[in-house]
């Protein structure tokens, strides 16, 4: 299997699970995965925050680790990378606001290439205008956005993932499992057919 470049764009108190798990995972299974936050660089860090759901109406917030950056924003080519990954927790709120992030959100959503984006994140799909007539799910209380700027809102389970075209997405961490499963799935696809398409070229 060709393995995939992934970016990672993340901010201070991103959710602690949604960064750190699948940034793991996916290298786990052979991907490189750089990650960065605007106005940072290597080797510096962004705090991070852990929501829990512990019965009361919204998630519960306490402070978690500390996420190192591997990569520097301001360097960064979207143009090299197959992928898109965007965690969420309480980043997207402002990194919505920084136009980079979203002309890089809206290269990937244009070139068709994957993107996973889980809970929060729904804000920075929105933001971006990539969510017209896709279904997304997200953190519920997100829904509005989605539904707003043109998309479908997908009403599932906090431990269940869906896939639009490329577009993957998840209401929350519990969903990890089925959202990383999903990506993967469709990164392949993305690469198989990438690989098939150069192929073809060379033969022509």
């Amino acid at each position: 299997m060709e393995n995939a470049k992934l970016l990672m764009i993340v901010g201070d108190y991103v959710e602690d699970y949604e960064v750190m798990v699948p940034f793991q995972a996916l290298q786990m299974v052979g991907h490189s995965v750089d990650a960065v936050c605007p106005d940072k660089k290597e080797g510096q860090f962004v705090r991070t925050a852990i929501h829990d759901f512990e019965g009361d109406q919204t998630y519960s917030e306490k402070p978690g680790h500390n996420f190192v950056l591997n990569s520097t924003f301001a360097e960064i080519d979207p143009q090299q990378y197959d992928g898109l990954v965007l965690p969420g927790g309480r980043a997207p709120e402002y990194l919505r606001l920084n136009e980079n992030v979203l002309d890089i959100v809206r290269h990937f959503s244009t070139a068709d290439k994957p993107i996973a984006a889980i809970c929060h994140a729904a804000q920075l799909l929105a933001a971006a205008g990539v969510v017209r007539g896709k279904r997304v799910s997200c953190y519920p209380a997100c829904s509005p956005e989605v539904t707003a700027s043109g998309g479908s809102y997908a009403a599932i389970s906090v431990t269940e993932a869906i896939a639009d075209g490329n577009l993957v997405t998840a209401p929350a961490w519990p969903a990890h499992p089925a959202w990383l499963a999903k990506f993967q799935q469709v990164l392949v696809a993305h690469l198989e057919a990438q690989a098939s398409q150069r192929s073809h070229l060379v033969q022509v």
